[in-house]
């Protein structure tokens, strides 16, 4: 199956907005600290929750090239592929771990050593879905569905009980501790949807006559996505509006969503039937793709250079620059390193040399 042009392109598109987001929070000062709200409301949809939905279209693809290859190799089998699955979901969780520490070290609150950033969140994603794969995609569905309603349920039941000392208390922790962050009865549906989306991916993309791939990516994808995304975007800009714009609020999980479906279908289709040339664009994107957990980890270290210095005419000036330079090294590196380093790719190869292991 040949790689797909527009997932790279969302997951560069996400890693890119994280990427400026975190400048804008970390370098504003903070009387103009409006302005990182006001993009994060109008922006975020395409963050960390487009992140863990192609993570969950990566993974499904991922899973159903490794079962095709499984039936051409000796000595490779499932054995092999649910071990090396949970090797790399189980180093993702050490990092996470690590990175969570690291934060909860700098703040001498051993509290964020659970928190809800993105890497933990995939990693308990990875876990739970491998038990879903074999579930029809419709039953997937509605299952992400249900986890939205009962997750909206128990947060009104616990949230008296943030920050106390009691077992309601333990229970919010776990499942909601920083609830602007990423918790995974909020995000977790995503990666689920993901998975949906990846096994079509999988089944119209490996269509050997490129005519008749091209019409089933249209009829099946395309126009689908397309549909439900619009319509998941009025749902949830009515339903009980304007909370949609209250991130992680009911309606801002479906609106959010359909904004997820719907750029995946932009994207496929300039793939598809490119009206005008976006190459250099694109690579540049590809790039944030390829290393984005590389970049997500790294960059950290420019929190410090312009910490609460800069206001809302000359960010915007840094942010440029900084994203440009970013773009150039990591290009650099790819020419240079290729894959060798790219964590996602290190970890990949490290879980299957573990699976492999007598």
């Amino acid at each position: 199956m040949k790689r797909i042009k527009a997932i790279d392109t969302f997951r560069g598109l996400s890693m890119l907005w994280m990427f400026v987001g975190h400048l804008q929070e970390w370098w504003l000062r903070d009387a103009d600290s409006w302005l990182y709200d006001l993009t994060f409301r109008i922006v975020d949809p395409i963050g960390s929750s487009a992140f863990i939905f192609i993570a969950g279209i990566t993974t499904a693809i991922s899973i159903r090239a490794r079962f095709a290859k499984a039936q051409l190799l000796e000595d490779y089998n499932y054995r092999i592929i649910r071990k090396e699955y949970f090797y790399r979901a189980t180093l993702l969780f050490i990092i996470a771990i690590l990175y969570n520490s690291s934060i909860a070290l700098s703040l001498m609150n051993p509290l964020w050593i659970w928190t809800w950033f993105v890497l933990l969140t995939v990693a308990i994603s990875l876990f739970i879905a491998w038990y879903l794969m074999k579930v029809p995609i419709l039953f997937r569905m509605i299952i992400g569905i249900l986890i939205w309603i009962i997750g909206q349920v128990l947060l009104s039941v616990l949230l008296p009980n943030q920050n106390k000392l009691n077992i309601y208390g333990v229970i919010f922790h776990i499942f909601y501790h920083r609830l602007e962050l990423d918790g995974i009865l909020f995000f977790f549906p995503f990666f689920l949807f993901g998975t949906v989306i990846g096994d079509l991916f999988y089944k119209y993309y490996n269509v050997e006559d490129k005519d008749i791939r091209r019409k089933a990516i249209v009829n099946n994808l395309i126009l689908p996505l397309f549909w439900i995304g619009i319509f998941l975007i009025i749902f949830g800009i009515f339903y009980q509006f304007p909370t949609f714009l209250i991130n992680r609020s009911f309606p801002w999980l479906f609106y959010t969503l359909g904004i997820n479906l719907t750029l995946l279908a932009l994207l496929i289709t300039f793939e598809e039937f490119p009206l005008i040339s976006t190459k250099k664009g694109l690579h540049f994107l590809f790039y944030f793709s390829y290393y984005s957990l590389t970049v997500y980890l790294s960059h950290n270290v420019l929190y410090f250079v312009f910490f609460e210095k800069l206001n809302i005419f000359n960010i915007w000036i840094f942010i440029l620059i900084t994203c440009v330079a970013t773009g150039v090294i990591l290009r650099l590196i790819y020419k240079r390193f290729g894959s060798k380093l790219s964590l996602e790719v290190q970890i990949g190869r490290l879980a299957l040399y573990l699976a492999k292991r007598k």
